[in-house]
């Protein structure tokens, strides 16, 4: 039994203000695997006041003494690597080869891609007689989602501290194991006092006054678009930047050739990793109308293969978070059958043999069309939907009717003909035959937010940018 019943303030481990915790579930077996500490508005005033004071230095720290602490927490990160993993599987469910795996994994890629932008950054740039300088915005809060928490505490809370801002980060509540021990490692690698400080609590109470807080200068937020409104609204009085990467229903545009069936595949399976409890998951399958049949078939067959159950298993994918994650899905499998969705695989209730825990079917429909409540609200789960075109530029216009803008995909064996299809889906990362790359730019259009992540991209969420005219000689 975990319990974590403290936060990390001002470079120590300090009591909550008024004592209250939250029982964590391991959504494997339904029961209680620990608890945590549950902050006030009094935590994070405390940690804001602690991270206010510690920007007048590490504002103006060198870029060689921002380098050696990332590569002191480098060195802590991979030390814990095994922790980190194990924390992944127990407060998600995710079997070993998805939490040791792809979740640390992409921790470590953000980190090592700080360092690598970090060394060549241009803070500085000369303009005639001008000096544009990039400088660090002040004190950030970061809000993390609890699907891939790792990941989303360090494409935060690296380029935040490379460009010499302060944090605040509030971990997800349902997801708070990975979060503890990454900040065990910025406790093991050095981090000054007041750089770096971390508030367990929720939404409604941390959260609000994090996005609310008057010396708190930017809010970096990643979870659904309902919340993600509501921190806009908590941070509209005090004009501060909001950053926000927001929820999706990304389409993914099979093309007619020759490569069809396995593309319909791939598709199937590029659903399925995580529970299909990622925001860029590319969840809208549009293929072409006349290969319909033959698209059901390769889709049934795919999923059919995804194995559904304990995170021992290395073979299969987990549970979903929780127990409301499992009941939303189940209300939308069931609002698909209502409206008329054809079921291919999967639908309502837990896989054969598995009573306890919260496992969802790998589930396709067919004959979805865009106007259904499956093919407009974001699932977050293994449940995908199949929709016909009858031309590409009938799948642009079904790919680009959404209010999310987030991801999207073509999958094809044409590279200039899925070339020319990616330059017209509206979303903010678009990739071929499902590349991956996390030098690239990452964040949506539309209700999937603001702001850019990953690499470089991510350095200017956190930074002011100021003229300095007349700086040289005439």
């Amino acid at each position: 039994m975990r319990e974590y019943l403290k936060f990390y303030i001002d470079g120590k481990w300090v009591d909550p203000v008024e004592p209250k915790t939250l029982d964590v579930d391991n959504p494997t077996t339904e029961q209680v695997s620990g608890k945590i500490a549950i902050g006030s508005p009094a935590d994070v005033d405390k940690a804001v006041k602690a991270a206010r004071k510690a920007f007048a230095t590490w504002s103006v720290s060198t870029r060689e003494e921002r380098l050696d602490l990332l590569q002191a927490i480098l060195a802590e990160y991979q030390k814990r690597s095994a922790d980190l993993g194990e924390a992944v599987t127990e407060e998600m469910g995710a079997p070993p080869s998805l939490g040791s795996g792809t979740q640390v994994y992409l921790g470590l890629g953000h980190l090592n891609n700080a360092i690598d932008a970090l060394k060549n950054f241009a803070f500085e740039e000369p303009r005639g007689q001008a000096l544009i300088l990039k400088e660090p915005i002040g004190v950030c809060g970061l809000i993390t989602p609890w699907n891939w928490p790792i990941n989303q505490i360090a494409c935060k809370v690296f380029p935040a501290l490379a460009t010499g801002c302060t944090m605040v980060l509030k971990p997800s509540e349902v997801a708070p194991y990975s979060g503890q021990i990454f900040t065990e490692v910025m406790d093991a690698a050095g981090v000054p006092a007041g750089v770096y400080n971390m508030v367990f609590g929720e939404g409604a109470g941390v959260g609000a006054a994090i996005s609310s807080h008057p010396d708190i200068d930017m809010v970096s937020f990643t979870g659904s678009t309902r919340a993600g409104i509501d921190v806009a609204k908590n941070a509209a009085a005090t004009v501060k930047r909001v950053t926000q990467e927001l929820g999706g229903k990304s389409p993914n545009i099979v093309l007619d050739d020759e490569n069809f069936a396995q593309n319909v595949a791939a598709g199937v399976l590029a659903m399925m990793p995580n529970s299909g409890q990622s925001c860029n998951a590319p969840s809208r399958m549009l293929v072409p109308k006349s290969r319909r049949d033959e698209a059901i078939a390769a889709a049934k067959g795919a999923a059919e293969q995804v194995k559904v159950g304990d995170p021992s298993n290395k073979t299969a994918i987990g549970p979903v978070a929780s127990k409301a994650q499992f009941d939303k899905i189940q209300g939308l499998i069931q609002k698909g059958i209502d409206e008329g969705a054809t079921l291919v695989v999967g639908g309502l209730g837990r896989p054969d043999g598995l009573e306890k825990g919260y496992y969802v079917k790998p589930t396709v429909f067919a004959d979805v069309t865009n106007d259904m409540t499956i093919a407009r609200e974001e699932i977050f789960g293994p449940v995908l939907c199949i929709l016909t075109y009858d031309d590409i530029d009938d799948a642009i216009e079904i790919a680009n009717d959404t209010d999310y803008g987030l991801a999207g995909y073509v999958s094809g064996a044409d590279l200039e003909a899925a070339r020319a299809v990616a330059r017209r889906i509206r979303a903010g990362q678009v990739a071929i035959n499902h590349a991956f790359d996390l030098n690239t730019p990452f964040g949506g259009y539309k209700r999937s937010g603001n702001g850019r992540e990953w690499s470089e991209f991510g350095f200017d969420e956190y930074l002011e940018i100021k003229g300095t005219l007349g700086y040289a000689p005439a």
